[in-house]
């Protein structure tokens, strides 16, 4: 073997070792053993290494000698399997790499917008719990009425995104003076969803449409976690219970359309399963946990309401989110 500075060096580290064993010496060979291995030195090449060090300076008797030597001979099988695990390491580092790349597109993608409101106040928060989302919110005021769409993906990474940018682009593709009703909405991108995503996927989507004219709010789920309703006048919540089945599971599904009067101080609130799905002491949370946090903070404006929201469940879980996380709070 050559003696070039690495084979110096791991020499006079050994020979100190041997000679005085100090903390000293093993910090700088914990360290050596580091550069060692980012330079792609196997194990089997560190063997040798050692064994010529010791071959020069003459501590070995012929019978450790040939023990050393056999030692390199069975380490050669070893070495294969250390150069495809390098090897595995070096994908999946390129791996990563794309994953934050498409990560970084999808987020400017969906990345959804709250537009300006003169009749609702408006907060909406949205985060994955890995790099891609599988959830998505849309709100779209259009002068004349305001449309609000939150959908969850079932199922999580990259086919759960893709099918997630499919979905935008579906509901982009309808104009916002064409809207319709909700129930036809889900009708038609339940048809699309049946015939473009994998049989495995499916996902459910509340949509709801606020008419600021006649102050009634209309809205069809297909399987989505029902959200909440606050009544000013009754200082009470109900469910926005809206039944239907998700999207993607059968081309010719119907969905049934639900509508409320709004009055002035009333709220509505729209969340996935991320948010119901929070865990305290190993257990869910109840939905009445929820409406305890949104009472503390239902004063505040709606983009401090859904944020503070956020903070207290995460926090719950040790600010490890296990699910994708999106809130949507409405103020009227």
């Amino acid at each position: 073997m050559e003696d070039g500075p690495q084979l110096a060096t791991y020499r006079d580290l050994l020979i100190r070792y041997m000679t005085h064993e100090s903390e000293l010496v093993i910090e700088e060979s914990e360290l050596l053993s580091d550069f060692l291995q980012e330079h792609g030195v196997s194990p089997a090449d560190l063997v040798a290494m050692h064994l010529e060090v010791m071959k020069q300076t003459r501590t070995l008797d012929r019978a450790t000698l040939r023990s050393m030597e056999f030692l390199i001979n069975m380490m050669a099988g070893y070495g294969r399997e250390y150069w495809e695990h390098q090897e595995l390491k070096h994908k999946q580092k390129q791996l990563d790499k794309e994953i934050d790349v498409a990560a970084e597109v999808q987020k400017a993608l969906i990345e959804g917008k709250v537009p300006h409101c003169d009749f609702a106040d408006i907060g909406a928060i949205s985060e994955p719990a890995k790099k891609m989302s599988g959830d998505y919110y849309r709100i779209v005021n259009d002068g004349k009425r305001l449309a609000v769409t939150i959908a969850d993906i079932v199922g999580k990474g990259i086919p759960a995104a893709m099918c997630m940018s499919m979905i935008k682009y579906a509901m982009d593709s309808i104009p916002e003076n064409k809207q319709g009703a909700p129930s036809s909405i889900l009708a038609n991108l339940n048809r699309v969803v049946a015939r473009n995503a994998d049989s495995s996927m499916f996902v459910t989507m509340f949509y709801g449409v606020y008419d600021p004219v006649t102050h009634v709010f209309s809205n069809s789920s297909a399987g989505h976690e029902p959200g909440f309703y606050y009544s000013a006048q009754q200082d009470c919540f109900f469910d926005l219970e809206a039944r239907g089945m998700s999207l993607g599971l059968a081309p010719g599904s119907r969905y049934k359309e639900y509508a409320r009067v709004i009055e002035p101080g009333d709220m509505i609130f729209l969340l996935t399963d991320g948010v119901t799905e929070i865990r305290k002491d190993r257990d869910f949370i109840e939905r009445e946990h929820i409406i305890k946090l949104i009472r503390r903070s239902m004063h505040l404006p709606a983009a401090r309401i859904v944020r503070r929201v956020l903070y207290e469940l995460k926090r719950m879980q040790h600010f490890e989110l296990t699910d994708d996380f999106t809130f949507i709070a409405m103020k009227f």
